[in-house]
C-alpha cells in the first residue's frame, strides 16, 4: 500500500465509516488521460513525445523489461517524402520512448508488398530504427501460424507469431488514401501481419479489419500525419498527392484514431467502412463528441 493511499484508509476507519471503491484519478484528484492526443509541429520526435505525454507518457503502456512490437507500414518501395510509408522519425521516437520507459527489447517488422530489402531502407525505417536500437528483420515465412479469430467475416487466419508472443504491441501507421477502403489508417496497418493471399479479405474488407483490430489489440495506436498521402494510394509516388501536416494522433482506441484521422482528409468516421463496423460492435467510439481530444501545437 503506497502512503497516500494508507493515510487515507487509516482516516476513513479512524471515523467509522464504509466507502465504496473510488477510481485511484478520482481519490487523489488526478486529472483522466484524453482518449486522443493531436499534436502538431515541424518536429516529428516531439510531435511523439508530446502526444505520448498528454495521453500520460509511455510508463502507462510499456513496463520495465518488456518485449515491445513496433508496428509501421513499410509496404512500398517509397521514400519518405512521397508518404507511401510511417514516417522514419516517427518510428524512431517511438522506438525510444519505448526504452525510456524500460522495454528489453523493441521489434519493428512489416509484411511489404514490394520487395522487403527495398522497401525497408527506401523508406527510412530500417535505418532510423537501427539507430535507436530497434531489432529491425525482415518476416520469416515459418512464423506464420494459423489462428482462431472467431471474427465477423474471419474465422481463422495465418498470423505473424511474434506479435502474439510480444509484451506489448503499438501500432505506428500512416495516414493515406486507399483505392479500396477510401483510407488506410490503424486498422488496416494489420494487414502488414497476415500470411497467405490477403486479396482475399477484400470481399470483406470492413469487417476483416474490425476482425483483425480485436485479435491483435495493441495498448497504443499513434497514427503518423506528418505527410499524407491524398490520392492514388496506397502505394503513391507523386508528390502532388502529398500533403505535410506535420501532426500525430495518439490513442488507444482504433476507431476513434480512424474516426479522427479520416477528418484530415475532408471526411468523417461514418464515412469509412470499417470505422462504421467497429462502432456498431462496440470496439471504439466513432463520435468524436463523445470523446475528450486534447490538441497541442508544440
Amino acid at each position: 500500500m503506497d502512503r497516500r493511499r494508507f493515510l487515507k484508509t487509516a482516516a476513513i476507519g479512524s471515523i467509522g465509516l464504509t466507502v465504496p471503491a473510488l477510481d485511484p484519478l478520482e481519490t487523489f484528484g488526478a486529472v483522466p488521460p484524453p482518449d486522443l492526443a493531436v499534436v502538431k509541429g515541424p518536429s516529428a520526435e516531439k510531435i511523439v513525445r508530446a502526444a505520448v505525454e498528454a495521453l500520460g507518457g509511455m510508463k502507462r503502456f510499456v513496463s520495465r523489461g518488456d518485449v515491445v512490437v513496433v508496428k509501421p507500414n513499410i509496404g512500398w518501395d517509397r521514400v519518405p517524402e512521397q508518404a507511401g510509408n510511417t514516417n522514419p522519425e516517427v518510428v524512431a521516437a517511438v522506438v525510444q520512448l519505448c526504452y525510456e520507459a524500460g522495454a528489453k527489447k523493441v521489434k519493428v517488422f512489416d509484411r511489404p508488398v514490394n520487395d522487403p530489402r527495398r522497401c525497408y531502407i527506401q523508406s527510412g525505417i530500417e535505418p532510423a530504427a537501427k539507430a535507436v536500437n530497434a531489432d529491425v528483420f525482415h518476416m520469416d515465412d515459418r512464423k506464420f501460424k494459423e489462428m482462431e479469430i472467431k471474427g465477423l467475416a474471419l474465422t481463422s487466419w495465418p498470423l505473424y507469431s511474434e506479435i502474439f508472443e510480444a509484451d506489448k504491441v503499438i501500432n505506428v501507421p500512416i495516414a493515406k488514401h486507399h483505392g479500396l477502403a477510401k483510407l488506410t489508417l490503424s486498422m488496416k496497418n494489420w494487414m502488414g501481419i497476415m500470411g497467405g493471399s490477403r486479396r482475399v479479405i477484400h470481399q470483406k474488407l470492413d469487417e476483416s479489419l474490425v476482425d483483425l483490430a480485436m485479435k491483435v489489440k495493441p495498448c497504443l495506436t499513434i497514427l503518423d500525419a506528418v505527410r499524407i498521402l491524398t490520392d492514388n494510394g496506397p502505394q503513391g509516388g507523386d508528390l502532388k498527392d502529398v500533403k505535410k501536416l506535420d501532426l500525430v494522433v495518439a490513442g488507444v482506441d482504433q476507431v476513434a484514431v480512424d474516426s479522427y484521422g479520416a477528418t484530415l482528409f475532408g471526411m468523417q468516421g461514418k464515412d469509412l467502412g470499417y470505422v462504421r463496423v467497429g462502432a456498431e460492435h462496440k470496439f471504439g467510439v466513432m463520435d468524436l463528441g463523445k470523446l475528450k481530444i486534447k490538441k497541442v501545437t508544440v
